[in-house]
């Protein structure tokens, strides 16, 4: 089968396929021409050749009609890629979960004691307010012998003295503890602040007031407390340990004036009476060091070291209900039991019927 192109007239034997386009100028190609058969394989008769009225084409050629311009490009052939990328094992280059790590400021150096000197001087304190407290107990149960039992000289001496010298070393322990807890607070407070990028609003100068003074301490100590607290986040665990130990603060403190001012008495009776009075404020104030221990202890249980949080997503097995109504034989009341195979399944990360790229 022949086909000859319409544009550079070059003729093509295409055998058995019909083709459109020139392999040469690829321009179009026309119709297919056969030679004729001979006329004695021919089984009927030839019919006479009659010629036509006016111009006919040869067989086999047609009329086409053909874009004119350049002829449509030829797509080009993509080079070959090569073979398909894989891997001999399994890579963990994309299964390895790796955390940057976080830089955090370093605390600013405590200029204030540590929580170690603090704990010892407050215990020391209370060792020493219940020996008072014991001294004068003993004070008071030999003045009850006294009324009827001349004591031995040697015995009231000691005694009386060794209350004085109790009371001493109660007067300088409170004294130290009260200093020792200021120089924590105020360091405390610092670091607090700091860490939320801000400045104490009170100076040190007026917290060293407020807890130093005598009788305006009973105000503004517990104050300062309450603000760190609310600093640090901890006012609603420390509100009530600070609350009560300001009311023991107060009433130890108004005890203790009243023995004080009752100390000048000289008769037996007020002597006995003042013991009485002094052996319960060396109490009241061995309850109210007790509870501010208590107070330093709830601060000190959560330092202020900033701990890291890391969030971590997990599956949640709670099955789901249906919707529908229950099944027979089963109380609408009963909690449905959803097997694993019909949980709802995550949305899938690939679509459906793509391979995941690589």
């Amino acid at each position: 089968m022949i086909q000859v192109c319409g544009q550079c007239g070059t003729r093509w034997n295409v055998r058995d396929r019909q083709r459109v386009w020139c392999p040469k100028c690829h321009g179009a190609l026309l119709a297919p021409s056969a030679p004729a058969p001979d006329p004695q394989w021919s089984s009927g008769p030839v019919a006479p050749h009659t010629p036509q009225a006016g111009p006919r084409l040869a067989r086999g050629y047609r009329w086409i009609a053909v874009r004119p311009g350049q002829p449509p490009s030829v797509p080009r052939r993509r080079r070959s890629l090569g073979p398909t990328p894989h891997y001999t094992e399994i890579p963990r280059w994309g299964l390895v979960e790796r955390f940057d790590p976080v830089v955090e400021q370093p605390p600013p150096p405590r200029s204030g004691p540590s929580a170690a000197v603090v704990r010892a001087t407050l215990i020391t304190t209370m060792v020493v307010l219940a020996f008072a407290t014991l001294v004068h107990v003993v004070r008071y149960v030999l003045l009850l012998v006294n009324r009827t039992v001349l004591l031995h000289p040697l015995i009231a001496g000691v005694a009386t003295w060794l209350g004085v010298a109790a009371s001493v070393l109660a007067m300088f322990t409170v004294v130290a503890s009260a200093v020792t807890l200021t120089n924590w607070l105020i360091a405390r407070r610092a670091t607090a602040f700091a860490r939320r990028g801000i400045d104490d609003p009170r100076p040190v100068w007026m917290q060293r007031v407020g807890c130093l003074v005598p009788f305006l301490n009973l105000f503004w100590a517990p104050i300062f407390a309450i603000e760190l607290a609310a600093v640090e986040g901890r006012l609603d665990a420390l509100r009530r340990p600070i609350v009560v130990w300001w009311i023991a603060w107060v009433i130890s403190t108004v005890v203790s004036v009243f023995s004080i001012a009752t100390s000048f008495t000289s008769d037996a009776q007020g002597i006995a009476d003042n013991t009485v009075t002094t052996t319960f404020a060396y109490l009241l104030a061995l309850a109210a060091l007790a509870l501010v221990t208590h107070v330093f202890l709830g601060f000190e249980r959560a330092p202020l070291q900033r701990t890291a949080k890391r969030y971590v997503i997990i599956a949640s097995d709670i099955p789901t209900a249906p919707a529908d109504a229950p099944a027979p034989g089963r109380d609408a009341d009963e909690p449905v039991r959803v097997p694993v195979t019909e949980r709802e399944t995550p949305v899938p990360v690939e679509p459906q019927g793509q391979n995941p790229a690589a």
